[in-house]
């Protein structure tokens, strides 16, 4: 059931950022405030990179996409901070950070940005009530497995740096069955970002090519 409403869910987001969910015909979808209505943090980030990691009792390397970003709290009070990070690829490829991500990418990238960052936080230690203030910063980095090499453009979301939320109406849902978690008739979404860029190329360049950023705006997804 779970599984389900997440798969929901998640197409749910996919709809509404291409604009095809609307709560009425003559709707269209929620469109995130270009003034924060509420709570927004600010965020900080470099562009999305590759890295190659030769992982403990491999032979060869496993390629690796990170984001390394910084999120500031000047919104006046003391905020729960719990972000999550997805990449989706033009071709539909869904992947959460750290997910199939080895420990071992981690303590590489702290290692290789220790000076820059001496106060780098791993992704599970960033979580939790975020004070206000430049001293109270957070630096972390989200880390994705390699994706599909047909793909080229990919789109990072990251969600959890605005108290903003919304509703959209479920396309699949059934009126003729009892509103339920497998059957919902409105998707929550979030004020959320999304960072979008071009990967240079074909399948076999794209690996050493580096990716340009196309577009940054806010979304509700």
């Amino acid at each position: 059931m779970k599984n389900r409403l997440a798969h929901l869910v998640c197409l749910a987001g996919l709809m509404v950022c291409a604009g095809l969910v609307c709560a009425t015909p003559a709707v269209a979808a929620p469109e995130a405030s270009k003034i924060a209505r509420r709570w927004q943090l600010d965020i900080e980030f470099h562009d999305l990179e590759r890295v190659s990691v030769t992982l403990p009792g491999d032979n060869k390397p496993t390629a690796y996409w990170f984001m390394l970003y910084t999120v500031t709290n000047n919104t006046g009070e003391d905020i729960e901070f719990y972000p999550t990070f997805d990449l989706v690829t033009s071709t539909l490829q869904v992947i959460p950070a750290g997910e199939a991500v080895s420990p071992t990418v981690y303590d590489i990238l702290r290692q290789r940005y220790s000076k820059l960052y001496p106060f780098f936080r791993d992704p599970i230690r960033v979580h939790g009530k975020l004070l206000q203030g430049e001293d109270h910063a957070r630096t972390s980095v989200a880390v994705f497995r390699d994706f599909d090499p047909k793909a080229d453009s990919v789109t990072v979301y990251i969600a959890g740096l605005s108290g903003e939320f919304a509703k959209a109406a479920n396309p699949m849902f059934d009126p003729k069955k009892p509103e339920s978690s497998d059957n919902p008739r409105f998707f929550p979404l979030r004020k959320t970002l999304a960072v979008t860029y071009d990967i240079p190329g074909d399948e076999v360049t794209r690996a050493a090519s580096t990716p340009i950023r196309r577009l940054r705006e806010w979304i509700m997804r």
